[in-house]
């Protein structure tokens, strides 16, 4: 199960990578061609007013061109995460034993409890299907909210030097899922999953039938009023399954991106407190990251086990 994860963690890390390449904008190319500490002008010549106090800036700062692809900061911590979570679960099959110890006892204990909390969600039969999605898009959610707290993450890069003390323009690193590029990967490759996963259960037809059919037994006119009722219905529920990725990902990055805004914040709040005023949000912010790991993998399960739930079969009477 723990090997299963890692080749997951593999595969989905490449997926979302792929999905996180974004073309830079020109403002951030001049901003990466201007040598540091030099004074901006206007096109006419006229001195900049002085800029505003500095936020977090809400999409991913370029850091350079590989291949002639854009290297955001965001991507940077994207792949350190990655590379990390690979590592621990080849370090914890490398050599397993009939009795876990350390690293492989940690992982087989959270593997095995994710997969008793869904299966208690989703039953056994759809839990052994989806299960390498759910657990990895935890994981790996969690890691990177976590990753995105380590200090230096936001306040090592390149900027210039001010009276208050230095400014950091262009962040090396940002937190992962405080860019909307990923958070939306993220949640086109679960729409993605979705759709094999119901066509794959119910198929086409029965796909079909269970957006627009009337449940329940009914005749005559009620059968065809209950029709029209569920076929708009049906409507309905196709634009909510289409607005579903764009709710997942603005969720996640809204939730992220606030938290880090609010420790910068904290951070140049009172001056020569900064090192104190953020710990109590630290403590917040682990917590956050953890409750927001854990409602995307239930939003994304609970939106399988509808689609894809079995009904039992009534149990039959016995004859009198």
């Amino acid at each position: 199960m723990t090997g299963r994860t890692c080749v997951l963690l593999a595969a989905l890390g490449g997926l979302l990578l792929l999905a996180g390449w974004q073309p830079a904008s020109a403002q951030q190319e001049a901003l990466a061609a201007a040598p540091a500490g030099d004074v901006a002008e206007r096109q006419d010549g006229a001195p900049e007013s002085p800029a505003p106090e500095h936020r977090l800036s809400p999409g991913a700062v370029d850091l350079g061109r590989f291949l002639g692809l854009p290297i955001s900061n965001s991507m940077v911590v994207t792949w350190i995460t990655a590379a990390g979570l690979i590592a621990v679960a080849r370090i914890a099959t490398w050599k397993m034993k009939m009795v876990p110890e350390g690293v492989q006892n940690f992982c087989e204990w959270l593997v095995e409890s994710l997969h008793g909390f869904l299966e208690g969600i989703l039953g056994r039969r759809l839990v052994d299907r989806t299960f390498w999605f759910f657990a990895t898009v935890f994981i790996f959610i969690l890691a990177a909210n976590w990753a995105g707290l380590i200090p230096g993450v936001g306040t090592i890069g390149w900027g210039h030097r001010t009276a208050d003390g230095f400014q950091v323009e262009r962040p090396l690193f940002r937190g992962a899922n405080a860019d909307l590029n990923l958070t939306l990967a993220m949640a086109l490759v679960f729409f993605a999953c979705w759709i094999f996963w119901s066509l794959s259960e119910l198929g086409p037809v029965g796909f079909l039938k269970e957006l627009f059919a009337p449940k329940g037994e009914s005749k005559g006119f009620l059968r065809v009023l209950l029709v029209v009722v569920f076929f708009a219905v049906g409507c309905l529920e196709i634009i909510s399954i289409l607005f579903r990725p764009v709710s997942l990902s603005f969720r996640l990055y809204g939730n992220t991106f606030a938290g880090e805004n609010m420790l910068e914040t904290m951070v140049g709040l009172v001056p020569g407190l900064g090192w104190l005023l953020p710990i109590p949000f630290y403590f917040l912010e682990l917590l956050v990251g953890l409750v927001q790991a854990m409602v995307f993998m239930l939003l994304t399960a609970v939106f399988t086990l509808l689609m894809c739930r079995h009904e039992e079969p009534a149990p039959a009477r016995a004859h009198e």
